[in-house]
């Protein structure tokens, strides 16, 4: 099947009870059995089975085998945000004294959040491209996972994953990328060689705007040194799957980061149009950025501009729904966000509306001056998450925008 039959209609659909469509919502905080014995084993996991909603609900499974076959995955967890995916992921190997070497031009939220992780010891070495070239001579010792986005935001710079994945694996180390940005629709990073993979799911995944989540997805290849990785400690006999059972029976289970069953329904809904939307979001975030680039007077971003060997070879040409453009200054930047008609200024990616940021001063705030001009984020800097609107009342409105200040 192709991808949006295979979103209908593949194997992790249904069936659903009495003939339904999509998945009911379980909204319950338990499950009930007849034996205690029965209930004893589902918490030892020993046997299939639910037994309270932060550990496991059929909604969110039935989301998570969902996302799961489309990554082409051996299993996914659901979490709370997208936040909370890239935390879990990351907790479920590290430990103190590890290191991580990541990309400089990350979302905000997630550079914050490997200095929240320096306060446990964990260390994170930036690289300004997530290139192989730029990555071995900061490998040490102590080096435990690469992490970088397929395309970042809102730098916009597109890793290689192949490349890197190969780097990383010749030095024993998994690859973990957040592909929130690029979505299964442009390339299923398990394909090219990365070990994990990570979405924000509130984002493209949902569409509209209506639901907090993320996912996580273990590809289930990488084979993991215990003696080097001993937060995996007690998971040995599970071999290549450690990842994967430590997020869910531990780190999931023990921090909380469970996603609401309605979330999770949300989200199914979302997921069947992802290929729809996506491919009208792309569309009209080239031709967007084609029309501001010829205006001139603007440093225009966008991988279609910039990164076109590679979007064609790992994007299908595609170069995502997001867009930077500089426009001079904070006060010119201001007056275009206030002079658009069809943009929302509002702080997410992603929905079918077309939303306009200023990064520096808000995504970005915690950041210092030095981590937002590694990230691509400058006083005059606009983020544009493109939506499904027709791409010539976007044209005219940003070139009236522009033009009026």
């Amino acid at each position: 099947m192709k991808f949006n039959t295979g979103l209908l209609h593949g194997k992790a659909v249904g069936p659903y009870a009495n003939g339904a469509t999509l998945p009911p919502v379980t909204q319950s905080n338990a499950f009930r059995y007849d034996s205690f014995e029965t209930l004893e084993r589902v918490f030892a996991h020993k046997t299939m089975g639910y037994a309270y909603s932060r550990i496991g609900n059929p909604t969110v499974s039935a989301l998570e085998q969902r996302i799961n076959e489309l990554e082409g995955g051996v299993g996914a967890v659901a979490a709370s945000s997208g936040m909370a995916a890239v935390s879990m992921a990351l907790l479920t190997i590290l430990s103190p004294g590890d290191e991580v070497i990541a990309a400089s031009g990350l979302y905000g939220g997630t550079i914050d959040l490997f200095g929240d992780l320096e306060k446990l010891g964990i260390h994170t070495r930036f690289v300004p491209l997530l290139t192989p070239e730029e990555i071995e001579p900061l490998i040490t010792p102590r080096t435990r996972c690469i992490f970088g986005e397929v395309i970042s935001n809102p730098a916009l710079r597109v890793t290689d994953i192949a490349a890197v994945a190969e780097l990383a694996h010749s030095h024993g180390l998994p690859f973990l990328v957040d592909s929130t940005t690029a979505t299964p629709y442009l390339v299923r990073p398990l394909s090219l060689g990365a070990d994990i993979v990570i979405h924000s799911s509130s984002k493209y995944i949902t569409g509209s705007g209506d639901a907090i989540s993320g996912v996580i997805v273990d590809g289930g290849k990488f084979r993991w040194d215990f003696a080097r990785y001993p937060a995996l400690k007690g998971f040995e006999h599970t071999g290549p799957f450690a990842f994967l059972m430590r997020l869910r029976t531990d780190v999931l289970e023990n921090f909380g980061g469970c996603l609401a069953p309605m979330n999770a329904f949300l989200n199914v809904v979302g997921l069947e149009t992802l290929g729809l939307r996506m491919e009208r979001i792309c569309a009209n975030a080239a031709a967007l950025a084609k029309a501001l680039d010829e205006l001139g007077g603007l440093q225009v971003n966008h991988p279609t501009l910039h990164e076109q060997a590679l979007c064609q070879r790992q994007l299908q040409g595609l170069g995502g729904g997001i867009l930077t453009f500089r426009a001079g200054s904070k006060e010119r930047a201001v007056a275009i966000l206030n002079a658009l008609n069809y943009a929302h200024i509002a702080s997410n990616i992603g929905d079918v509306r077309t939303l306009v940021i200023h990064p520096a001063s808000t995504i970005f705030m915690k950041s210092t001056p030095a981590q937002r001009e590694a990230a691509g984020v400058f006083d005059d800097t606009i983020r544009v998450s493109v939506g499904i609107e027709d791409a010539s009342d976007l044209i005219e409105d940003f070139t009236a925008a522009i033009r009026s200040v």
